[in-house]
């Protein structure tokens, strides 16, 4: 009898996500920040460590966000990671500023500070750092970089909820950071986001933006009589429906976030013998590092032996993935110069990179067959 599959990745569901948003319905109050949105923005506000917290429709939408609080404009450049998804990038592109892309750390596979500055021109106004997998950048170094350069710093955050750099919140640094709750992350509503607020000078109009450039939240807390268009912005706010879902979530965090370790764990003690003899690499958590179970990912021998490997386990009826292509060498990173051989790292790293099924509903009979699967595969 052929095993049920073992998915990649299942949405988290703790149970109380059906009972809150029939209690949003019920409310009468559909549209964004009501109650279930006030609870969540409290809540992340003690996680993360930020100013203020707002909830948004989509970590890419935080990103957009993020860009307009920087002042970034067209002809403007950016240092970021060529290995990252596409919206920590197009944030900035779709303000006509210039991604110029810095190769990445061969350990922990976030942006190389030590090849950022070679990178700075006098056109360069901010940097984009991305928490791979939830372990954190170098953010001494890059920050420090930052204000000698007098860059702008936004932490794009949508593996790191819950982890951490020396002891601080992984998102604390930047003037703003991101974090996500699609569907594929930790705590989720289906698609969702976050922009956090460090620096209080932003956040009066970062609820602005946020309102679709009205001074609508102002008007809410009896600040002014009326509320008008007073600046640029979109309609970023997520529905009362999303954010009730997002509360269950954020009130089940222990138990998620203790599933998700448990995994973790399992699969870099139960792994390590078979890594070793396989030249598999497995994931590289500095010990100043607290990562937060987002992913689990090993790094095979070659292109060759990655493909073999996610088709052996596909024959087995588990579902493991690659992860980002290198985008100095897509169609859009080719447009601004991207070439092969650019960024090494990066393009070693893409080819050989697999993640494997690490979400909260995996069992550990889940587990077992998982961890019986990759030990059973010769590179």
């Amino acid at each position: 009898m052929t095993p049920p599959p073992i998915w990649f990745n299942r949405p988290a569901v703790t149970g109380g996500e059906t009972a809150y948003i029939a209690e949003a319905i019920a409310s009468g109050h559909l549209s964004g920040d009501g109650a279930f949105t006030a609870r969540c923005r409290a809540a992340l506000e003690t996680i993360t460590g930020g100013a203020r917290v707002l909830l948004t429709t989509s970590c890419t939408h935080a990103l957009e966000m993020a860009v307009l609080l920087a002042g970034i404009g067209p002809g403007d450049e950016v240092i970021c990671p060529p290995f990252t998804f596409v919206s920590s990038v197009n944030a900035f592109v779709l303000r006509g500023a210039v991604p110029r892309f810095v190769d990445i750390r061969p350990d922990t596979l976030n942006l190389d500070e030590r090849l950022v500055e070679a990178a700075i021109t006098p056109r360069t106004r901010a940097m984009m750092v991305v928490h791979y997998a939830g372990v954190g950048a170098e953010l001494d170094a890059l920050a420090a970089i930052a204000r000698r350069h007098q860059l702008v710093l936004i932490e794009d955050n949508a593996h790191g909820l819950f982890g951490r750099y020396r002891g601080q919140p992984l998102g604390s640094v930047g003037a703003t950071s991101t974090l996500s709750f699609h569907e594929t992350k930790n705590l989720t509503c289906g698609e969702g986001g976050a922009l956090v607020i460090n620096d209080p000078a932003l956040v009066e109009r970062a609820e602005i933006l946020r309102e679709k450039g009205t001074n609508r939240s102002r008007f809410f807390r009896g600040q002014v009589d009326r509320y008008t268009w007073v600046d640029v912005g979109s309609s970023y706010l997520p529905s009362e429906i999303l954010a009730a879902y997002l509360w269950a979530q954020i009130e089940a965090r222990e138990a998620i976030q203790a599933r998700r370790h448990e995994v973790w764990r399992r699969y870099d003690t139960e792994l390590a013998a078979w890594a070793a003899a396989a030249g598999v690499r497995r994931p590289i958590v500095p010990a100043h590092c607290e990562q937060p179970a987002h992913l689990y990912y090993l790094l095979l021998p070659s292109l060759a032996a990655r493909q073999a490997f996610i088709a052996h386990l596909r024959a087995r009826e588990i579902l493991a993935v690659f992860h980002y292509l290198p985008l100095h060498l897509s169609d859009q990173g080719r447009h601004y110069g991207g070439q092969p051989g650019q960024h090494p790292v990066t393009e070693d790293v893409s080819d050989r990179l697999v993640r494997l099924p690490l979400h909260y509903h995996l069992s550990a009979v889940d587990v077992d067959r998982v961890i019986a699967a990759v030990t059973s595969f010769t590179p």
